[in-house]
């Protein structure tokens, strides 16, 4: 972001929160003149993706009157880091041979992390043969014209446990996942982002639908960094896996960082109150407010200022939503 659009942020901000501490409010026809800009917004981004990446960081949901102080300064943090466009680095140091019943295959373990500082929060995830090929299906599939010049390692009738294919094929892996993340409308697609998250989260959720929230909540917060980066731009995709880590949280009576969690998928959402997960986690969040003695009553006024425009409807509890994720 250049010198004069952060100057332009600043300045909004503080218009911002001066309007609050004024006590100034916005009617609820502006309120839903707001959220509708917003929804159009994110529609308009869906639909043109050739924008590139600080294009479509400058062009998210504008902060509203409504939201309070600490919501404000979190919208414009969550600016400022989309503005900073991520690189990704790819790496297969190692790999393992495993053996299964009657089944023998090859496992691939990938680095993925942040190139231009040190990284202390690498992801670390395994990939077999099958795996990758099934992407390369998939993909070909939606981007027939970018994957044309993308070469994908063959099978071999023999020798695909030997020393020389496997460090052929790691190093064959590495450069087509940096390929992959070079072209921008395969890096932002769901299919190249559920090769790189999908198993951990189902395996995760299962764990979750299963009782195990320490185990759960373990993969989760390991796979969030890394879903967080790729899904960058998109405010909303990592809010069910907030979600799911406030659950564990709750669960594991850790009200603190379960609230922590809480304000931050909350502030993914304070202009977009219609997403499912808003009023269950308005719900657990005025609970855990009220437990750890923080002031509630502003949460309490968001979630019946929903209610007097909302027809009454069956809403799931967060617990509820999060073991609905990722069932196959």
């Amino acid at each position: 972001m250049d010198q004069d659009s952060h100057c332009t942020g600043e300045r909004e901000l503080l218009e911002a929160v001066s309007r609050i501490t004024t006590s100034s409010t916005t009617s609820p026809s502006d309120e839903e003149e707001n959220q509708s800009k917003a929804e159009i917004s994110c529609q308009v981004r869906k639909e043109n993706p050739e924008k590139d990446d600080t294009q479509d960081s400058s062009a998210t949901l504008s902060p509203n009157s409504s939201m309070t102080t600490k919501e404000l300064q979190e919208y414009w943090r969550n600016e400022k880091r989309q503005c900073k466009q991520i690189k990704l680095l790819f790496e297969i140091p190692s790999t393992r041979i495993v053996e299964h019943n009657l089944s023998k295959y090859v496992v691939y373990k990938i680095i993925i992390l942040q190139t231009g500082s040190f990284d202390s929060n690498k992801s670390v995830i395994e990939r077999r043969y099958s795996d990758f090929e099934k992407l390369h299906r998939n993909l070909l599939q939606e981007f027939s014209e970018e994957m044309e010049d993308v070469t994908f390692p063959k099978k071999t009738l023999t020798g695909n446990f030997t020393e020389e294919i496997i460090n052929e094929r790691k190093l064959a892996f590495k450069d087509y996942l940096r390929l992959l993340y070079s072209m921008k409308y395969i890096r932002r697609s769901k299919k190249f982002i559920d090769f790189l998250t999908r198993p951990e989260l189902q395996e995760a959720y299962g764990c979750l639908r299963g009782g195990q929230y320490a185990k759960a909540l373990e993969m989760l917060l390991e796979v969030i960094g890394l879903q967080e980066r790729l899904t960058r731009g998109n405010p909303f995709a990592i809010v069910p896996t907030l979600c799911a880590i406030v659950v564990c949280h709750k669960d594991l009576e850790n009200p603190a960082s379960a609230f922590e969690y809480g304000e931050k998928a909350l502030s993914r959402l304070c202009v977009h109150t219609s997403h499912r997960y808003y009023i269950p986690l308005l719900d657990t969040m005025i609970t855990l407010a009220y437990e750890l003695g923080k002031d509630f009553l502003s949460l309490q006024e968001k979630l019946e200022e929903w209610k007097t425009k909302k027809d009454p409807i069956r809403v799931f509890t967060l617990k509820e939503l999060a073991v609905r994720e990722y069932i196959q």
